[in-house]
């Protein structure tokens, strides 16, 4: 059957009708990711403040070091930095304990031991450091600082392009966070970071709004008392941490 030039006509105009509202609605994506990706930034901006501005915080709970890739026990880079940052925060008397919030979520591969190590290799007591093992993201590690530590003002280490949405995040579970940034150096594939944050900031200002239980939750361990109550026999004494899920 030949089409006629009226259909014809017709199906263009449905196909171009088709793709302008596609088109409108691409763009409206587009401005509603990056608006929210300055708003969680500007909204955590006046809580990320300078190493020394952080050692004047009064009654901070914990210093919160959020976890990244391990080679075995030898950190990358970015944990390196986030690593020396805490500890000298730590060191300062900026808080009275230390909260390492990784991924322990295998057998073979630790982030939260390596972390521990690093500090008490720096002279940090056992007792000083938690680990939590169950910080698989971002936002598990801030629900987990509180419901499972009890931590109520907070200082975050991490390097400033996450800090960004620690904070918010935080915040947003009603944690008294502030940040501070540790980035001592260039890293290698920053670039891809930092435009994967914009997604990842979407991906959490819905998060913080719908406010799912973490993976794990478990028995409640203040982040007031004794930090070998998280060790599970890699570090220190070896009192295994218990948890279901949440």
């Amino acid at each position: 059957m030949t089409m006629t030039k009226a259909a014809a006509k017709k199906i263009l105009k449905k196909l171009l009708r088709i793709m302008i509202i596609g088109l409108i609605l691409c763009v409206i994506g587009v401005i509603a990711v990056f608006s929210v990706n300055a708003y969680v930034k500007k909204t955590a901006e006046p809580f990320i403040l300078s190493a020394d501005t952080a050692k004047t915080l009064e009654d901070a709970d914990c210093i919160i070091v959020l976890g990244c890739r391990v080679n075995g026990e030898a950190p990358s880079p970015m944990l390196g930095d986030r690593l020396i940052v805490g500890s000298e925060l730590y060191e300062s008397g900026a808080a009275p304990k230390l909260l390492m919030s990784g991924d322990h979520g295998r057998i073979e591969y630790d982030e939260v031991n390596a972390m521990k190590k690093f500090a008490m290799d720096r002279g940090a007591p056992d007792e000083d450091v938690f680990m939590d093992h169950a910080g698989f993201s971002t936002y598990e590690s801030m629900y987990r600082a509180k419901e499972i530590f009890g931590a109520k003002k907070v200082i975050i280490v991490t390097q400033q392009y996450h800090l960004y949405r620690a904070v918010y995040i935080a915040r947003k579970l009603g944690i008294e966070a502030y940040g501070v940034p540790s980035d001592l150096q260039g890293y290698s594939r920053q670039r891809y970071y930092t435009i994967r944050e914009v997604l990842a900031r979407n991906k959490d200002f819905v998060t913080t709004i719908i406010k799912p239980k973490p993976t794990y939750l478990g028995e409640y361990i203040p982040i007031s008392g004794d930090g070998r109550l998280t060790n599970d026999g890699k570090t220190g004494e070896a009192v295994v941490l218990s948890g279901g899920k949440g």
